[in-house]
């Protein structure tokens, strides 16, 4: 795996292809977007196609949105190739490679939250973390019994109306047991909260974008402990 060399490297001029100079172009919708809400890709001195989550790697960039199709579309349509101006070559599990480098970068961001005191695990405690407003976002294994997500759908419910927020805390299942065992060993779960603070918004963003990546379109696990209405 290509890893970053020149920290906040400046990005080529091909880079910014939006409509102004913070925004960038996908190369498969032509839409324009922030760095943050597409994923940039350039050629490794090898000539093959690597994703660039951090935007640090050095070289002429191009961009793709933040969906599995998009990237699949992508590498068998040969677009970048055109989008980079060389001859690279774009691995056909390029996309696979994205989902992994997403998902592990989520579960990297729990740990640290973990570590922060902004991530909690355990049906009581996110329970709790719930019902006080603390948490930002929630989170179940693809396994969790229904009666355990129902009871903590219950609490974001109660917060919802009872603190009359704009929408629920949002809610994500990412990762299948076998999947989070690998990524997070000991550290696995089955619910599990992000709390409020920098490390817990970095794990909510994670999460909207893998989910994004995922399922296609933004994420559907909008709404958050929010502002709550005027």
């Amino acid at each position: 795996m290509m890893k970053a060399q020149v920290p906040d490297s400046p990005l080529e001029d091909d880079d910014l292809a939006g409509d102004d100079m913070n925004g960038r172009m996908c190369i498969v919708t032509r839409e324009s977007g922030s760095p943050d809400e597409l994923i940039r890709f350039v050629a490794a001195p090898d000539g093959t196609v690597v994703p660039d989550l951090r935007r640090q790697l050095p070289g002429r960039g191009c961009w793709v949105k933040p969906e599995r199709s998009l990237v699949d579309k992508a590498v068998a349509k040969k677009l970048f190739s055109r989008a980079l101006k060389a001859e690279v070559t774009a691995s056909q599990d390029l996309g696979a490679m994205v989902d992994r480098l997403l998902a592990a970068n989520l579960a990297g961001m729990m740990n640290l939250a973990r570590k922060a005191g902004q991530f909690v695990s355990g049906s009581s405690k996110v329970d709790g973390a719930v019902r006080t407003g603390e948490a930002l976002a929630v989170f179940h294994s693809a396994s969790a019994a229904a009666d355990g997500v129902r009871k903590i759908d219950q609490a974001r419910k109660a917060w919802h109306l009872g603190m009359e927020t704009e929408n629920e805390i949002p809610s994500f299942r990412l990762f299948a047991e076998a999947e989070m065992e690998e990524l997070m060993g000991q550290n696995a779960f089955i619910h599990a909260a992000a709390l409020a603070g920098q490390a817990g918004e970095g794990v909510v963003k994670r999460a909207k974008l893998l989910e994004q990546y995922r399922n296609g379109g933004p994420s559907r696990a909008t709404g958050g402990a929010g502002q709550q209405k005027q």
